[in-house]
């Protein structure tokens, strides 16, 4: 019913930047908080921003300064952009949303994560 499709992953080195998108698709209702999270391999998938319908956000404390996260209602998408990247930023990086779809007469609450997308940092 609902899918995230992710882009704008890449190979940058250390200092540089990158913007990554993620797109909701399907059919649902609305669209409460969306976040990115990251995982490296061999490690716990880690929270890295989130968002919520209104705009308000909330950073992780070793991205806070470096990394925004924004969103475009109208157009069901999440928005990364990472500045001042570094080595450690390297990872898969996935968005989460939670997403309202409709089961008469009701509505029901999914929990959603897109592919990932992976973001390589060279030193």
């Amino acid at each position: 019913q609902v899918q995230l499709v992710e882009s704008g992953g890449g190979l940058v080195q250390a200092g540089g930047s990158l913007r990554l998108s993620c797109a909701a698709s399907g059919r649902f209702v609305s669209i409460d908080a969306m976040g990115w999270y990251r995982q490296a391999p061999g490690k716990q998938r880690e929270l890295v921003a989130i968002v919520t319908f209104g705009g308000s956000t909330t950073y992780a404390d070793s991205v806070k300064g470096r990394f925004t996260i924004s969103r475009d209602n109208a157009k069901n998408t999440v928005y990364l952009q990472m500045n001042s990247l570094k080595p450690e930023d390297t990872a898969v990086y996935y968005c989460n949303a939670a997403i309202d779809i409709w089961e008469h007469p009701r509505t029901r609450r999914l929990d959603r994560w897109g592919q990932g997308t992976l973001v390589t940092i060279s030193s």
